[in-house]
């Protein structure tokens, strides 16, 4: 998949940051991480009034009168009548998880690259998947280290090491969300200039969704395409991955477990390692200096996923004219490679291509779409869904399989213009689909 190559990229090129949840937490410890709401459901046993209260605060009909916040701030001030404190009770049980589990790919992973971690998990697992010898956990309330290592973890809502400081109760939220701090600063930093995965993450935070908000709106004015992901254990419906590619610029990864992610991200880095010197070298001379990628480079179907990334590499955008020539000049060489004889590769090829820069970019509006759309058109207008005679069997495979991956807006744009040029049976089969 394109997707592992492009975070491959990211990651020898030290451009990769992790934005881990809970269910990161639970994945690397084998559930045995509470969930926020488990671990507020063990808080109340330890107050006074005990079964009573988490009746109270989680009904068995799971409608729960307050938000998981301010049941949070309900704990902390029944536990100081007990001369008790919520942020010290919190961080004794969150202590108490081990890693645990086959997590070899993930440590494989964190043990030899440079990334950037950012959490909202109190414990320290993370670390201990990467090692403490390469790795600087970096917490509210503690010194933030100088020094240089090839793994940061920026826990952002506080971690164990400082309880004090802690975002757990609804008034250390309010103060996070409205305080200009390192951390939320740090957050934004990460968004707009590494590619970022989200893994055991949901979007319900407050916080989170304003900054990616803030991002989307970068993005856009930049035309940079969308380099924030998100990893699901579960399958996602495609209305809710329009969703999230529409409302925050992501793309979503599902049906897929924390462990084997890494798996596969893995398998693509020795493929990136050897191309990401040469790549970024390669692309500065076609954007700045009218020089043309070889036909041999240009047949490879990984090339044009290395160029997008050594584009961002470089800091320009897609939207830059130079950038656009020479994205213009590349998906016009592929065209004229899918002419030569027995070029069915190529068919294939250009299809992913376009596919692929879809899924990542709103397209309409921007220099590029006519150059796109004459493209689509000659790979939709020579594509069959049965094995047939000078017709690509494989691109309208690519197409039909992957249809759904492409951004909502781009697909609209793409069924009028086909409707409009072509009465392609297969073409219209496919562009119909949703």
């Amino acid at each position: 998949m394109s997707e592992y190559f492009e975070i491959a990229y990211a990651a020898v090129s030290n451009r990769l940051c992790l934005f881990t949840g809970t269910g990161f937490s639970k994945a690397v410890s084998l559930n045995e991480a509470p969930s926020w709401q488990g671990l507020l459901e063990e808080i109340c046993l330890l107050t006074p009034r005990g079964k009573d209260l988490k009746l109270a605060l989680f009904p068995e009909n799971g409608k729960n009168p307050l938000s998981l916040e301010e049941v949070a701030q309900v704990l902390s001030i029944e536990l100081l009548s007990n001369h008790k404190n919520l942020h010290d009770e919190v961080s004794k049980i969150i202590s108490k998880v081990e890693i645990k589990g086959n997590n070899s790919a993930i440590s494989q992973f964190l043990s030899t690259k440079s990334v950037r971690v950012v959490t909202t998990n109190y414990d320290k697992l993370a670390e201990k998947l990467a090692g403490s010898e390469r790795c600087q956990s970096i917490t509210p309330g503690l010194p933030i280290p100088r020094s240089s290592t090839q793994v940061k973890v920026y826990h952002v809502h506080g971690s164990i090491e400082s309880p004090e400081n802690m975002v757990v109760t609804s008034d250390d939220y309010f103060k996070f969300m409205n305080t200009n701090s390192y951390f939320s600063k740090k957050l934004s930093t990460v968004l707009h200039e590494n590619t970022v995965v989200i893994l055991g993450y949901s979007l319900g935070d407050a916080n989170l969704k304003s900054i990616i908000n803030d991002y989307k709106g970068f993005s856009r004015d930049h035309v940079i395409g969308a380099n924030i992901f998100l990893v699901s254990r579960n399958a996602v419906d495609q209305s809710v991955k329009d969703y999230y590619a529409h409302c925050y610029g992501i793309r979503v990864m599902d049906s897929l477990e924390v462990n084997d992610f890494f798996v596969n991200l893995n398998m693509y880095l020795p493929e990136a390692e050897k191309c990401t010197e040469s790549s970024i070298e390669n692309i500065r001379k076609v954007v700045f200096q009218s020089a043309y990628f070889t036909p041999s480079f240009l047949k490879m179907e990984n090339a044009f996923y290395e160029i997008i990334s050594s584009i961002g590499a470089i800091g320009k955008s897609i939207e830059h004219p130079e950038v656009v020539r020479a994205l213009g000049q590349i998906i016009e060489s592929k065209r004229k490679l899918t002419s030569e004889n027995n070029a069915w590769e190529q068919y294939e090829h250009l299809a992913r291509w376009l596919i692929y820069l879809s899924s990542i970019l709103e397209i309409k509006g921007t220099s590029i779409e006519k150059v796109y759309l004459d493209a689509t058109l000659r790979s939709m207008t020579s594509m069959c869904r049965e094995h047939r005679v000078g017709y690509s069997w494989h691109a309208y495979n690519s197409w039909n399989i992957r249809w759904s991956s492409i951004i909502s807006k781009n697909r609209v744009m793409i069924k009028e213009f086909i409707k409009e040029k072509t009465y392609n049976i297969d073409a219209l089969a496919v562009v119909n689909q949703i």
